[in-house]
């Protein structure tokens, strides 16, 4: 049994999705079960639970042999925030695994994570793989970049439905972007390769482009050029400070999109690719896999 904690969320689900189609026995922990009513039907488990109630988590982890942590709260509001989810929620779910015996526990990091980064959703998920280091457990660790999924929906779909979009800072910055699936391959091939077990592995795609430039692939996509609105970084550092005691979710967003305008995010996979050789997704391709056929001429 593998149990997938974040099973909601856009890798959580395609993690489901392909375990299933593999034939393979999985459990979701899920703050809301009839958000993956359709995931049931497939033929998962489903179990009602929360990373800040460690009785639930306990009960989720009964008779699972390896768990894939996915969750997070960088977006998440009161007291559904990167402390109470993405640090203590960790902590309970290893202590939980260690205590069911598991045999591997998967974490989902983030690449550049380290104790002096300046923000802190980076800072808390180093230190829970530090956390998970000393736990005992077998672990994997993975760090994968920018998901493309997350911003083509933030770029991309305004710009197919509205003609329109807004971009944070100067947009000139180059990122990595990784596709969902490809992460998703990743964490299959962890689940089974026993050479996975006790590292840390970076993942990123095969290129690294600007916001201008994922902007300019959906202008093509849409056959049209985009009214493109730029908020400067000045005004968005003043935001995330106006923003801190009002709406804390907005005011962490808004500081990440300051650092992703500014910050070295370029990397380089040609050395994970060697050990995994896994096919990796240009952006241009996963665009027009999502939404070619959804455009009306």
């Amino acid at each position: 049994m593998i149990l997938i904690v974040g099973g909601s969320g856009h890798l959580g689900r395609a993690t489901v999705r392909r375990l299933l189609a593999q034939g393979k026995e999985v459990r979701i922990m899920t703050r809301n079960p009839a958000a993956v009513a359709d995931l049931t039907r497939q033929g998962a488990q489903v179990v009602e639970g929360d990373l800040r109630n460690s009785a639930q988590i306990q009960g989720a982890c009964r008779g699972v042999e390896q768990v894939l942590a996915a969750a997070h709260a960088l977006n998440g509001k009161g007291d559904n925030n990167p402390v109470s989810v993405d640090d203590l929620g960790n902590r309970h779910l290893i202590a939980a695994a260690r205590d069911a015996g598991m045999k591997q526990f998967i974490f989902i990091s983030i690449q550049g994570a380290g104790p002096q980064h300046p923000l802190e959703f980076f800072r808390i998920k180093f230190a829970i793989e530090e956390y998970l280091r000393a736990s005992g457990l077998s672990y994997t660790i993975l760090r994968p970049s920018a998901y493309m999924d997350l911003w083509g929906e933030l770029i991309g779909e305004p710009i197919l439905k509205q003609g329109k979009v807004t971009i944070f800072g100067r947009g000139e910055n180059p990122i990595n972007f990784i596709s969902v699936d490809d992460v998703t391959e990743m964490i299959c091939l962890a689940l089974a390769d026993p050479h996975t077990l006790n590292r840390s592995i970076d993942l990123g795609g095969p290129e690294n482009l600007t916001m201008n430039q994922v902007a300019r692939i959906f202008e093509t996509l849409r056959g049209q050029e985009a009214e493109k609105r730029h908020v400067p970084l000045a005004a968005m550092r003043v935001m995330s400070v106006i923003m801190r005691p009002l709406n804390p979710a907005l005011a962490r967003l808004i500081r990440n999109g300051v650092f992703m305008d500014r910050a070295d995010l370029c990397f380089d996979p040609a050395e994970t690719n060697r050990e995994f050789p896994l096919p990796l997704t240009r952006f241009e391709d996963w665009s027009r896999a999502h939404y070619e056929k959804r455009l009306v001429r």
